[in-house]
């Protein structure tokens, strides 16, 4: 593998402005670096059994050699490898780091879980709490391949005609919602155009609201909302086609229309199904009771819900909500 001219295209306009600012007497960072833990080294290794760390350190010889015949002005002493083990062992203290520390919302920063030991909180509780933790999670899960796919990277194998499906995984996770505020606080003294910083807080996503529980034949669901003071107004819940309860609560009639749409949805990334379009659902036949007024209200299955936000659940308010009338 080598470079392609799209490298030292992008790599010219750091390299101008380095030695521009080296010129006018800055100090100036301009180091290299090298990842390769993603997808085509896997499935290099896979295809011809040579270990991966072999191909990587042949690639990277050839990537520098090539770098340095283009004369750019990197400081090759500060040469960054992802996949040397002097830097893995530092990403290994980093993850330590945050499954040691919890989230004080109190003092608004992590500190050590042995604060909480001292307190007398059970492993199970402090589980709860810990910045990187397991959960179960769906994912886009490629069958052929053996591994998950970025949202950004499932329609480019669809393409290739691999199967993607979303698939519940279990997987390690970090906590960073707690510092959604933080994060969106930091973006305002940037030097950034304000539509780079509008996708910035879009991304994070932030939102401030309650969360009510509905019993649902029986089952407590709890959906998380924006607008509590529309709660009077919901005709409809909406669940994630993922949702744990849905097989659950799922009426007999309604079985076989339930089980194809979830199937359906299987094949969606999270970016399809967020796109603007036509909003489909399926009524799964159960009913949830309107825990103000007591009033009985359907329960639906709809891909725009996504278990990875709030509950996966979701009150539908079609008098308040562009996209629950829709």
């Amino acid at each position: 593998a080598g470079l392609h001219v799209g490298h030292p295209e992008g790599y010219t306009a750091t390299d101008i402005v380095g030695r521009y600012k080296r010129m006018n007497g800055y100090n100036v960072l301009h180091p290299m670096g090298w990842d390769a833990f993603g997808l085509p080294a896997e499935q290099y290794a896979i295809k011809t059994g040579q270990h991966p760390r072999v191909t990587t350190e042949a690639n990277i010889n050839n990537f520098r050699r090539q770098l340095q015949e283009l004369g750019f002005a990197y400081d090759w002493d500060r040469e960054v490898n992802t996949t040397d083990p002097k830097y893995v062992r530092w990403t290994q203290w980093i993850f330590l780091q945050l499954y040691n520390s919890y989230f004080c919302d109190e003092d608004q920063k992590a500190k050590p879980v042995s604060e909480l030991e001292e307190k007398g909180w059970t492993q199970e509780q402090i589980d709860e709490v810990r910045l990187a933790f397991i959960h179960e999670a769906p994912v886009n899960w490629s069958p052929s391949m053996g591994t998950v796919l970025a949202n950004e990277e499932v329609q480019e194998w669809k393409d290739k005609g691999e199967t993607v499906e979303r698939r519940p995984l279990r997987q390690w996770m970090l906590r960073i919602t707690k510092y959604a505020q933080r994060l969106i606080d930091e973006l305002e003294p940037l030097d950034w155009p304000e539509s780079i910083k509008a996708l910035q807080r879009n991304w994070i996503g932030r939102s401030e609201g309650a969360e009510v529980t509905f019993d649902v034949e029986g089952n407590d669901i709890t959906v998380f909302t924006t607008r509590p003071d529309t709660l009077f107004g919901a005709t409809y819940m909406v669940l994630a086609p993922e949702h744990p309860l849905v097989s659950t609560i799922t009426s007999g009639p309604q079985r076989e229309s339930v089980d194809a749409y979830v199937s359906a949805c299987a094949s969606k990334s999270d970016m399809e199904r967020g796109l603007d379009k036509e909003k489909t659902g399926v009524d799964t036949g159960a009913f949830a009771i309107n825990p103000v007024n007591g009033k009985k209200i359907p329960v639906w299955i709809a891909d725009y819900v996504m278990m990875g936000y709030g509950s996966g659940a979701i009150m539908a308010v079609p008098a308040h909500d562009t996209r629950d009338f829709e």
